[in-house]
């Protein structure tokens, strides 16, 4: 069973607030997931400045041990957090001089 750390949407129309779970990377987003690890919430109040992430560490760290594959927005997250390393902003391609590409329908 391949195993996703992704968001949830939950909250009101044009308010979203985001449950981070893993869950089956075959089940619907608001599926019923194995676990809820925390909660990320774009819009904060108006007094407040910054985003509101709550995050439980010891069981994300658990889930990324045994193989569970973070989505792209909560990668981010997790970047952010300490729990992943960052990714190179420009990874480094290596391409050898013997790669032939040739154009789709032609034949050597």
């Amino acid at each position: 069973m391949a195993v996703r750390i992704r968001f949830a949407r939950h909250g009101l129309r044009n308010r979203p607030m985001f449950h981070i779970v893993a869950m089956n990377a075959r089940s619907k987003r608001n599926g019923k997931p194995l676990e809820k690890l925390g909660t990320y919430n774009p819009h904060p109040n108006t007094n407040e400045e910054a985003k509101h992430i709550t995050l439980d560490f010891a069981r994300t760290k658990y889930w990324l041990g045994v193989g569970a594959q973070p989505t792209d927005g909560v990668r981010f997250l997790l970047e952010r957090a300490g729990l992943l390393p960052p990714r190179p902003l420009y990874p480094s391609v290596k391409r050898s001089a013997e790669t032939v590409v040739t154009p789709v329908g032609q034949q050597n």
